[in-house]
């Protein structure tokens, strides 16, 4: 089928293709789930949307119910797989196509899977690659400017999102959650009034006495007379948020207080998801796939306020990817990083010279300067290599963004493995063989 829209694509001009395009993903899901024997019916299916975050709330929530005994399969951005059997997720893609979904979902129910975790998207909302997966739970994790590339319109893409709660309004226990800190939280509710709301400063499900750690964060989350002493192994703010998600689900499920509270203590980490590296080195080293303006303002806004020492950020903007968000992320890691080096992402057939440009403006307007607190190396590992051997003190932080979890990189002359994690270990041991020779 993917090869059929090619060919429909490139015999019709683009802006006619823009508007009949998603009918060629909803007729694939439509015969798909035909051929396949509509697979997801008899399983109880939660979806996760938003901009940031979607992910490690999946994580969460899958654990959550693997530790409580509940048979449930995960398909994310970073791993899919049943219960404590997850595999990596290749390819560049969250929710994938319509036939390689309902296969996977095919699996999970031959496997007797109850529950599925299921990661998605603006995108397959908007082309209706999802149709025929009777959602019973749709989480909003939050949501910004992204994918305009694609929408068009923020308004066509906050549009696409509000979709998923329209399909569990539909089915079986039809239950939203939302995050009430986020301004277009209505949006969400007024599909579904009685949503459950979460937050910080605003919500049913409120978070209080929030401790932050480098490692940690430790809060209390209270809905009513119920309270939840929660502990979250993933550092940041924003995960306080992911967490509170988890434990809306986790209630509304039915789970007892220890099942939520020990099912998000259970997990440990999500790749590519602040992991931190290390190798010996006497300073910090994380790996995370932050790549919108609203992620980067998070996470290296939490970064700034524990780091003591210097922080520098690594990180670059794909090829044929939304373009307006490039110079806004380049203010945003000037202002709260000490310096900035600028590098591939994905570039595929977009010259990445003229990507870092387009970043540097923004890292330039925060008054940052080239080859002093800013630096353009488009090779991505030697711009790693560079960063780690900026950091001079023990409350040094380099913190490389946008790669993550993935296992490929996108370049013009084509797709080459990449492993940000192994790769950053290698660089440096090798620095650290350096400073030995150096000290003999």
């Amino acid at each position: 089928m993917a090869h059929i829209r090619k060919i429909v694509k490139s015999l019709i001009p683009t802006k006619l293709f823009a508007n009949i395009e998603p009918y060629g993903h909803l007729a694939e899901a439509v015969i798909m789930n035909i051929r396949y024997g509509f697979p997801s019916r008899g399983m109880h299916v939660i979806g996760v949307t938003g901009t940031n975050g979607k992910t490690t709330t999946s994580f969460m929530i899958h654990r959550m119910l693997v530790e409580a005994g509940i048979k449930t399969g995960l398909m994310s951005t970073v791993a899919y797989g049943v219960d404590n059997d997850i595999k990596p997720q290749i390819q560049h893609m969250t929710t994938l196509s319509s036939g390689s979904l309902l296969r996977r979902m095919r699996e999970f129910k031959r496997q007797g899977v109850d529950w599925v975790v299921l990661e998605t998207t603006s995108h397959a909302l908007a082309q209706h690659r999802i149709w025929g997966v009777p959602y019973e739970i749709a989480v909003l994790t939050n949501i910004t400017h992204e994918h305009l590339d694609y929408h068009r319109t923020f308004e066509r893409y906050l549009a696409a999102k509000v979709r998923l709660f329209r399909i569990a309004s539909k089915h079986g226990r039809r239950i939203g959650i939302a995050n009430a800190d986020d301004p277009h939280a209505d949006s969400f509710t007024d599909v579904i009034p009685n949503a459950v709301t979460y937050g910080i400063h605003a919500g049913n499900l409120r978070a209080s006495k929030v401790k932050l750690g480098a490692n940690a964060s430790h809060f209390t989350a209270s809905i009513g007379s119920d309270n939840y002493n929660i502990v979250c192994n993933i550092p940041g703010e924003f995960n306080v948020y992911n967490s509170l998600a988890a434990v809306a689900v986790g209630r509304e499920m039915g789970l007892s207080t220890q099942q939520i509270e020990n099912g998000i203590q259970a997990l440990k980490g999500v790749e590519g998801r602040m992991t931190v590296v290390t190798s010996g080195q006497n300073f910090t080293v994380i790996v995370d796939f932050a790549h919108t303006p609203d992620s980067f303002e998070r996470l290296l806004g939490d970064l700034r306020t524990s780091t003591k020492g210097k922080l520098i950020t690594v990180f670059g903007s794909a090829g044929r990817r939304d373009e307006t968000k490039r110079a806004v992320q380049g203010e945003i890691a000037g202002r709260l990083s000490d310096e900035v080096i600028l590098t591939e992402e994905d570039d595929r057939d977009i010259d990445g010279h003229e990507i870092l440009n387009q970043i540097a403006i923004g890292v330039k307007k925060s008054g940052k300067k080239i080859d002093k607190d800013l630096f353009l190396i488009l090779d991505r590992e030697e711009a790693i290599g560079f960063a780690l051997t900026r950091a001079k003190h023990a409350n040094d932080t380099v913190v490389l963004l946008g790669k993550g979890h993935e296992k490929t990189i996108e370049r013009a002359d084509g797709t080459y493995p990449w492993n940000e994690v192994e790769i950053t270990k290698t660089a440096l041991n090798e620095m650290q063989k350096k400073s030995k020779k150096a000290s003999k």
